[in-house]
């Protein structure tokens, strides 16, 4: 009996694959507990046109994250925030407050998740802030921290 796999079974293969098996182990463990589906003409085209479609989508994602790398590499964002007594910030610069700001002032929605810097940002400054956004895509954002 032919099936393919649903999920990943650690003595038999990886989703996706199609396998030859004993009639009751494909029909009683395989289909029965999920793992697997007959590998029927049907079937086999389901999966096919399903594997399309999410090659599709996550072609139409990365698209659109290239798209907002772009946008995002061309801003020099300025954030003002009041200035203690030596001369510092009164207060860091968080992720927040950038992420608030990128959307404000940029109409740029990015979640506060996605920005990495190495250490706080306590003084004035222009300052690159690594963005992860998803797929292996990374922007550089300049930030410009300005006191007020």
């Amino acid at each position: 009996m032919k099936v393919l796999l649903i999920k990943d079974v650690k003595s038999l293969g990886k989703a996706g694959e199609i396998k030859e098996v004993k009639e009751g182990y494909g029909n009683n463990f395989l289909i029965g507990k999920g793992f697997a589906k007959a590998a029927t003409p049907d079937v086999l085209r389901q999966y096919e046109a399903e594997q399309k479609r999410k090659a599709e989508e996550l072609k139409y994602e990365i698209a659109n994250i290239e798209k907002l790398k772009s946008e995002i590499e061309k801003i020099t964002l300025k954030v003002k925030k009041p200035l203690g007594a030596n001369g510092a910030l009164f207060g860091a610069v968080t992720k927040d407050e950038i992420s608030e700001a990128l959307e404000k002032n940029h109409h740029l929605v990015v979640d506060k998740k996605a920005f990495d810097f190495a250490h706080t940002i306590k003084v004035t400054g222009i300052y690159e802030v690594d963005v992860k956004l998803g797929h292996a895509v990374r922007a550089t954002l300049k930030l410009d921290v300005e006191g007020e």
